[in-house]
């Protein structure tokens, strides 16, 4: 099967967020994939990890990253003054203990560290440079 839901992340500054991206949690850029507009800057590109898709992009100069938006609106500080993922993506990986130390490694901003919340899964989550969360997971074999 195909993937059918592809996840769009908005960055203030999409381009450089890429590498943070590849060299903390492993996603791989399709250079064939990259588009910027007249001023240079980039309106779309693709992420791999595991042959799974994700899109990011800047999408306006007046585009304010969810770590920003907090310092500047109290109502988004309270929503967010929680380690929970809110609005954010989960990503199944292969191992997820391995995945979480090569976050901790780049010095990633974990809100949760590894643990089986009884949903199938033991998840890490985590928060991004512009703060954007997400929460990693491998899928519990039968019986774990």
């Amino acid at each position: 099967m195909t993937q059918r839901i592809v996840p769009m992340i908005a960055y203030e500054d999409a381009a450089s967020t890429i590498d943070w991206l590849d060299g903390t949690f492993g996603f791989a850029e399709r250079v064939d994939q990259r588009y910027t507009d007249d001023s240079a800057v980039m309106t779309h590109a693709e992420l791999d990890l595991e042959g799974a898709t994700v899109y990011v992009s800047t999408p306006t100069p007046e585009y304010v990253s969810p770590r920003r938006h907090r310092e500047t609106c109290e109502i988004a500080r309270r929503s967010f003054d929680n380690p929970w993922v809110i609005d954010g993506v989960f990503v199944e990986v292969e191992d997820v203990g391995a995945h979480h130390a090569r976050a901790v490694a780049a010095g990633a901003e974990v809100l949760r560290e590894p643990e089986e919340p009884g949903i199938e899964y033991r998840i890490y989550s985590v928060e991004d440079l512009e703060g954007h969360r997400s929460m990693f997971g491998q899928r519990l074999e039968d019986g774990e």
